[in-house]
């Protein structure tokens, strides 16, 4: 009797329950590490090993995507620039072809910011005046994201360009921050998102992350512990930073 022929009479003799349970037994036999053999070493914990993102051990793992996304895109970084909370990625990856930099910020209390305001109730940031908007981890704060994005793309001159970058896969480690923490992203909803208010064409999405990467985020591990390859190798079904480059078009003539 071959391999065939005992996979059939089992399927026509076994209930459904029983082929499972033995097909899960069989299948033990092939996994590498083998079931029940994984070193969790460190891992074996209920708590992280840094409850701060990895700040404290380094670079966090998402800025190294996101600060790698800005320097892609750093010549899209010029002219009147808008960042949130700082300007620090402004000054940056911009350098001498930033002519003006603001800083919003949501409240009031910010020394660094120029301008205060919800991005979805900004009704007092005038139309068409920035050239590039510096937008990072900040659309899980917006909870209703549609007024935001239509904001996003008002406040933009024509042909400016927002550099967005938004979280997937990430602990929730600011006690303060979780209360105004509503939304998790995907490609799918971020690229739906973006289309409602931006044309399509004129929208770039793009991924970073890998299954190493998204546990040694949620582990609070820094970039610096990873290498390289690591780091870069990307695997769209661990999306640990989702990053959105979008230009509103020109005025046509």
């Amino acid at each position: 009797m071959n391999k065939e022929q005992l996979k059939l009479i089992v399927k026509r003799t076994l209930p459904i329950p029983v082929r499972n349970y033995l097909k899960s037994q069989w299948q033990r036999d092939k996994l590498y590490p083998p079931f029940g053999k994984v070193g969790f070493g460190n891992l074996r914990s209920l708590k992280p090993i840094s409850d701060c993102w990895g700040i404290d051990r380094g670079q966090p793992v998402d800025r190294y995507y996101i600060e790698n996304f800005l320097a892609d895109h750093s010549s899209d970084i010029q002219g009147r620039v808008l960042e949130i909370g700082d300007n620090s990625y402004t000054l940056r990856f911009g350098g001498d072809n930033i002519k003006k930099s603001d800083v919003l910020h949501a409240i009031e209390g910010n020394p660094e910011a120029t301008i205060v305001g919800d991005l979805s109730n900004a009704n007092h940031i005038p139309s068409d005046t920035f050239d590039c908007f510096i937008l990072t981890q900040t659309l899980q704060y917006v909870y209703d994201l549609q007024s935001g994005l239509k904001t996003i793309y008002r406040i933009l001159k024509p042909g400016g360009i927002v550099l967005a970058t938004l979280p997937s896969i990430t602990p929730l480690s600011d006690a303060q921050w979780n209360k105004c923490w509503y939304w998790g992203f995907t490609t799918v909803s971020t690229q739906r998102l973006f289309e409602e208010v931006f044309t399509p064409a004129n929208i770039q999405v793009k991924t970073y992350g890998n299954v190493l990467t998204a546990s040694a985020f949620l582990q609070g591990l820094a970039s610096q512990e990873l290498r390289k390859e690591e780091l870069d190798y990307r695997d769209s079904n661990y999306e640990v930073t989702i990053t959105v480059r979008a230009v509103k078009p020109q005025v046509m003539s």
